[in-house]
């Protein structure tokens, strides 16, 4: 994933702009970047590495040296950015926030029509920023040029751009990410999470609709191209990467997960003594569970986070499960001839998972009993990059529901899906049986919409049952 930040003042910006970006480390861990436009020194940038080192200890000494009264920040999981262009529009500073999935083709596409190169990242990748840039100088303006660009990109965009004058910001056409405005005295900010501001001083003045492109100035938030109708916004903002103090579409995030938890729990009767929340993602639905079934809520192990980095960030998957349990401090005393519930908010490949019911197993626990507050994930995202795989069958689901239905296993897949289903049932016991637990019980499709309390039509379910 990636998330941005910017900052429209009358007096100069960058503190809000350094710590408003900062507040969004969750959502990447590659690189992060700021650029700047001073009315004398014209636009300034900087862009580190943050895979060893946090976002603030990596910018102090920008922070320090940049000034400027419009600035964009951004933090990324992949390409570096925010990136200066030149262009018939005018200069302009550019991130974003999204997927593009036909990249060959929209290379070929702009050679072909006068493009004369792309900058090439390690590996030989084109930067997806830049290639959003070249679509957006499509146009005869930028919110033209903006349209031009989600138009024709497989995927999703919701985009910043920093101009001489103010900032750019769009959501994608069908509002896959956020975009949300923040207001205070002389200053208007946009951000992709809404707690990004708040101790900034900022008040929430709007969230974006879908598709909506805005201009933004000390002084005003101008709309220049309207929302569209159809909003699917991701449903792993609530259940999994979103930060539990922001809120989307109306609904924070820390309570939809304590709802996630209680409606688990309504579905439950297992026979257990405590009730623990995989740190961090899963501890609020297990509040909620906690709650609702009325067993103790207890902290079986802690993590140790001020010297570990994120467990996801090593390219090797052994190396980011090794990782993650190094994390996981175990509390004897809590585990030892315990029956646990251990909630967390989902299971993708498996091996994390697998780890810990040995970590428990291995610290004394008499049984654990697995509840994931999201159904089996059957598809990898095509939209976003919070969850990044060569195969499909790198997720434990589809590689059990292969070995259950070998070539015809493509034609199954909804009737997997479906959680009043045999098939689906002996999905998850083999899930179990590989993976060790007690019991294993994953959260309804149905029950999940509902914990949200806002209309289903307006999520991407695409990753549990393959509907766009």
């Amino acid at each position: 994933m990636s998330g941005f930040f910017g900052v429209a003042s009358k007096t100069d910006c960058v503190f809000d702009l350094f710590f408003g970006t900062d507040y969004h480390s969750h959502l990447g861990t590659k690189r992060g970047g700021m650029a700047v436009y001073d009315k004398d020194a014209g636009f300034n940038r900087a862009i580190h590495n943050i895979e060893n080192a946090p976002f603030r200890t990596k910018f102090e000494r920008d922070f320090t040296q940049m000034k400027g009264n419009f600035g964009i920040g951004c933090i990324s999981d992949n390409e570096p950015q925010p990136l200066l262009v030149r262009s018939h529009l005018g200069n302009f500073a550019i991130t974003t926030v999204g997927r593009i999935n036909n990249t060959e083709e929209l290379v070929k596409k702009a050679f072909s029509g006068g493009t004369t190169h792309f900058l090439e990242m390690s590996g030989g990748n084109i930067n997806a920023t830049e290639l959003a840039a070249a679509l957006i100088n499509h146009g005869q303006t930028i919110p033209e040029g903006i349209r031009y660009a989600q138009s024709v990109i497989d995927g999703s965009l919701s985009v910043l751009i920093l101009t001489p004058g103010g900032i750019y910001a769009a959501r994608d056409k069908v509002g896959r990410t956020p975009v949300v405005i923040g207001k205070k005295k002389d200053a208007y900010c946009v951000a992709f999470e809404s707690f990004s501001y708040f101790n900034l001083g900022y008040e929430t003045e709007k969230e974006l609709g879908s598709g909506e492109i805005v201009y933004i100035t000390p002084d005003s938030v101008e709309t220049v191209s309207p929302a569209l109708p159809e909003t699917k916004i991701c449903t792993f903002l609530w259940v999994y990467y979103g930060y539990p103090a922001s809120s989307y579409e109306g609904l924070n995030v820390e309570k939809m997960r304590y709802n996630c938890g209680a409606m688990l729990a309504r579905r439950d009767h297992v026979d257990a003594e405590s009730v623990a929340g995989l740190p961090d993602s899963g501890t609020a639905h297990a509040v909620g569970y906690a709650n609702e079934s009325k067993l103790p809520l207890s902290r079986p192990f802690v993590k140790y986070t001020p010297t570990w980095p994120r467990s996801f960030m090593p390219p090797n998957q052994s190396r980011r499960d090794l990782i993650a349990h190094m994390k996981l401090i175990p509390i004897d005393a809590m585990i030892r001839n315990k029956r646990l519930v251990l909630v967390d908010d989902s299971l993708v490949r498996g091996t994390q998972m697998r780890g810990t019911a040995d970590f428990l197993y291995r610290n004394g626990a008499k049984e654990v009993h697995i509840r994931l507050a999201c159904p089996p994930i059957l598809y990898g995202c095509p939209y976003l990059n919070f969850s990044r795989s060569s195969s499909d069958l790198d997720l434990i689901a589809r590689r059990k529901i292969a070995a259950l239905e070998g070539p015809d296993a493509e034609k199954r897949l909804a009737a997997y899906s479906d959680p009043d289903s045999e098939e689906y049932a002996a999905m998850v016991e083999a899930i179990r049986k590989e993976l060790k637990f007690t019991t294993l019980r994953y959260h309804r499709l149905d029950d999940m919409l509902e914990s949200t309390g806002v209309s289903p039509c307006k999520f991407c379910t695409f990753c549990w049952n393959g509907k766009k």
